[in-house]
């Protein structure tokens, strides 16, 4: 896995380009990592419905619950599928519309200076050992090349927006990631 700095690009891993990103502000630096959880529908896995909500072509009739979500304009960076694969949606020198709301360390608009990773997953269930092992790797790339990601800038989704999001959920082992990251 090489990233190109210039580009934002991993290569070697899927992209599916997403328009719901953003240029980040000038002088802005790439501080924090931002992990979360999605499965669509809720607490099933495979397909291309994550996919398809990323690229604005999710289709409300195909699921009950595509019908409350098809109309948001949401994106991460990053999403980690449960074989371990990788599919990127937006370079990481534009903002993904991923964390909303959101506050760190009393700095607002975490999009503007975070990395957004999806793990396949739910709050429900356990992440797969091939998603760790992703998770882990891509983690020690990005602290590689962006040094304003310092210790303890890695988070969930449930710090950054306490009370209104609630993911990567109990089941993330955060322990595991942190003690194998390359500082």
């Amino acid at each position: 896995m090489k990233l190109d700095c210039d580009s934002g690009w991993i290569e070697g891993v899927g992209h599916e380009p997403s328009p719901n990103c953003s240029p980040r502000p000038a002088n802005s630096e790439i501080e924090l990592i931002v992990i979360h959880n999605i499965s669509l529908p809720p607490q099933q896995y495979e397909g291309c419905w994550i996919t398809d909500l990323f690229l604005n072509r999710l289709d409300p009739e195909a699921h009950p619950y595509f019908q409350e979500i098809a109309h948001l304009e949401v994106s991460a960076h990053l999403l980690i599928r449960r074989e371990g694969a990788i599919i990127q949606y937006v370079p990481f020198n534009m903002a993904a519309w991923h964390a909303g709301q959101s506050s760190f360390n009393g700095k607002e608009r975490c999009n503007e200076f975070s990395i957004g990773i999806e793990l396949e997953g739910s709050d429900f269930d356990q992440f797969t050992e091939k998603q760790y092992e992703t998770l882990i790797n891509i983690t020690n790339l990005l602290i590689s090349h962006y040094p304003c990601i310092k210790k303890g800038n890695i988070t969930g989704h449930s710090d950054i927006a306490p009370g209104r999001k609630t993911d990567p959920g109990p089941y993330f082992d955060w322990e595991r990631v942190t003690s194998n990251l390359k500082w």
